[in-house]
Protein backbone atom coordinates (compact mmCIF):
# COMPACT_ATOMS: atom_id res chain seq x y z
CA UNK A 1 0.00 0.00 0.00
CA UNK A 2 1.09 3.68 -0.72
CA UNK A 3 2.65 5.14 2.30
CA UNK A 4 0.69 8.35 2.14
CA UNK A 5 -2.53 6.48 1.95
CA UNK A 6 -3.53 6.74 5.75
CA UNK A 7 -6.21 5.31 7.94
CA UNK A 8 -9.49 7.36 8.03
CA UNK A 9 -11.68 4.88 9.99
CA UNK A 10 -12.70 5.18 14.08
CA UNK A 11 -11.05 8.60 14.23
CA UNK A 12 -12.59 11.94 16.28
CA UNK A 13 -13.32 14.31 14.54
CA UNK A 14 -14.22 12.14 11.45
CA UNK A 15 -12.18 12.00 8.11
CA UNK A 16 -12.84 14.81 5.92
CA UNK A 17 -14.04 15.15 2.82
CA UNK A 18 -10.26 16.48 1.62
CA UNK A 19 -8.68 13.95 3.52
CA UNK A 20 -11.06 11.12 1.43
CA UNK A 21 -10.27 12.90 -2.00
CA UNK A 22 -6.26 12.88 -0.91
CA UNK A 23 -6.44 9.11 0.03
CA UNK A 24 -8.35 8.47 -3.68
CA UNK A 25 -5.75 10.78 -4.94
CA UNK A 26 -2.85 8.97 -3.54
CA UNK A 27 -4.45 5.77 -4.58
CA UNK A 28 -5.12 6.13 -8.20
CA UNK A 29 -1.00 7.88 -8.51
CA UNK A 30 -0.07 4.61 -7.09
CA UNK A 31 -2.06 1.99 -8.95
CA UNK A 32 -1.66 4.08 -12.44
CA UNK A 33 1.95 4.98 -11.98
CA UNK A 34 2.17 8.06 -12.13
CA UNK A 35 1.64 11.48 -10.27
CA UNK A 36 0.52 13.64 -12.79
CA UNK A 37 -1.29 12.12 -15.84
CA UNK A 38 -1.00 13.48 -19.12
CA UNK A 39 -3.47 15.84 -21.23
CA UNK A 40 -5.01 12.36 -22.84
CA UNK A 41 -5.95 10.97 -19.23
CA UNK A 42 -6.95 13.78 -17.12
CA UNK A 43 -10.20 13.33 -17.67
CA UNK A 44 -10.02 9.43 -16.56
CA UNK A 45 -7.76 10.15 -13.91
CA UNK A 46 -10.11 13.01 -12.34
CA UNK A 47 -12.95 10.54 -12.60
CA UNK A 48 -11.32 7.77 -11.13
CA UNK A 49 -10.27 9.92 -8.11
CA UNK A 50 -13.89 11.19 -7.93
CA UNK A 51 -15.24 7.64 -8.31
CA UNK A 52 -12.82 6.28 -5.62
CA UNK A 53 -13.40 9.15 -3.01
CA UNK A 54 -17.21 8.24 -3.37
CA UNK A 55 -16.94 4.53 -2.59
CA UNK A 56 -14.00 4.95 0.12
CA UNK A 57 -16.52 7.77 1.49
CA UNK A 58 -19.23 5.15 1.31
CA UNK A 59 -17.09 2.67 3.21
CA UNK A 60 -16.32 4.65 5.95
CA UNK A 61 -20.04 5.48 6.53
CA UNK A 62 -20.98 2.04 6.60
CA UNK A 63 -18.27 0.41 8.85
CA UNK A 64 -19.60 -0.30 12.36
CA UNK A 65 -17.01 -0.25 15.90
CA UNK A 66 -17.03 -0.66 19.54
CA UNK A 67 -13.65 0.51 19.59
CA UNK A 68 -13.28 4.07 21.30
CA UNK A 69 -12.25 6.55 18.72
CA UNK A 70 -8.98 7.47 18.37
CA UNK A 71 -7.53 10.45 18.50
CA UNK A 72 -5.69 12.11 15.74
CA UNK A 73 -3.08 13.73 17.73
CA UNK A 74 -2.00 10.99 19.80
CA UNK A 75 -1.77 8.84 16.49
CA UNK A 76 0.03 11.40 15.13
CA UNK A 77 2.96 11.21 18.34
CA UNK A 78 2.89 7.13 18.47
CA UNK A 79 3.82 7.48 14.49
CA UNK A 80 5.84 10.37 15.32
CA UNK A 81 7.59 8.25 18.17
CA UNK A 82 8.00 5.13 16.18
CA UNK A 83 9.71 7.20 13.28
CA UNK A 84 12.43 8.33 15.61
CA UNK A 85 13.30 4.72 17.05
CA UNK A 86 13.00 3.47 13.43
CA UNK A 87 15.40 6.30 12.03
CA UNK A 88 17.99 6.79 15.18
CA UNK A 89 16.85 10.36 15.73
CA UNK A 90 15.28 9.48 19.05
Amino acid sequence: MCRNIHTLHNFEPRATSAEVEAAALQYVRKISGTTKPSKVNEEAFAEAVHEIAHITQHLLDSLVTHAPARNRDEEAAKARARAAVRFGTA
